[in-house]
């Protein structure tokens, strides 16, 4: 099979997409692409690139297959722990109870739909409004309909579970309550406008595919979105390396505050 010429591919995919695959780290993302090509029985990235452009399906799952798509409600319940007891009092407190908060890279609903959940504790949810953002329309369809498995959802708190999930076969649908206050729009954070005085940030378990580069770019216009004193809250498996460079005060692991100067 005559898989070379990536860098062509990597155009051809930009132009269709606007995904620009230099910003993933190769190795990894070729790897991801090449099943997808022999999957499709082709001999070649031009080959498929025709697949892309005539056909929707494969277009569809080309590009949910690009888009990292791991999520589940509370993952990491320690970190959900301290943002419930620490980081949402001290948020409130100083910018009152109507945040902007920014769910990016939101996948299929489950991090900002825990974010109203985790804020449901200490405020009404006549007050809590989140946008959440994904470059996947697919994930954001199934973000919209709300429904998940019970591996999905095992994390979240016995009384949310109880208060917030209805049992419909072998799944569980989230209420409209939560729903309402989450806003799902498309979002490419390479490449579209990011939101402006947002309180909180939370994009985790992404950027680590992306390039040094890109990340840096990232991080640099997280910070510049954020209002001084706002959090980002990043994903277990990420650090933002140069925080103080970006302009961030490194409050714990995984949150990092807008600021200048260690508290």
């Amino acid at each position: 099979m005559a898989l070379d010429n990536y860098e062509q591919f990597k155009n051809d995919v930009y132009k269709l997409t606007k995904i620009d695959l230099s910003a993933y780290k190769e190795k990894q993302m070729r790897r991801r692409i090449d099943s997808l090509v022999t999957k499709r029985s082709c001999q070649s990235y031009p080959e498929y690139v025709k697949l892309l452009t005539s056909q929707t399906e494969v277009f569809d799952e080309f590009v949910n297959f690009l888009t990292i798509n791991v999520s589940e409600f509370y993952r990491n319940p320690d970190q959900w722990k301290m943002m419930d007891e620490k980081f949402i009092p001290e948020l409130i407190s100083k910018f009152g109870k109507r945040l902007k908060i920014w769910s990016a890279a939101c996948s299929t609903g489950d991090e900002p739909y825990s974010l109203v959940m985790a804020l449901s504790r200490h405020l009404d949810l006549k007050d809590i409004k989140i946008t959440a953002t994904d470059i996947d329309k697919q994930v954001l369809a199934t973000a919209k309909t709300g429904l998940y498995s019970a591996k999905s959802i095992a994390a979240v708190p016995d009384d949310f579970k109880k208060k917030y999930f209805t049992k419909v076969g072998a799944s569980f649908q989230i209420s409209e309550d939560i729903k309402k206050c989450v806003e799902f729009k498309e979002g490419n954070l390479l490449r579209d406008a990011y939101p402006t005085g947002c309180h909180m940030i939370v994009c985790r378990n992404v950027v680590i595919y992306f390039t040094e580069e890109a990340k840096h770019d990232i991080y640099d216009k997280f910070n510049k979105s954020l209002m001084n004193g706002g959090l980002l809250f990043i994903g277990s498996t990420e650090q933002v390396m140069d925080y103080k460079e970006l302009g961030y005060i490194r409050r714990s692991s995984f949150f990092y505050e807008k600021g200048t100067e260690e508290k």
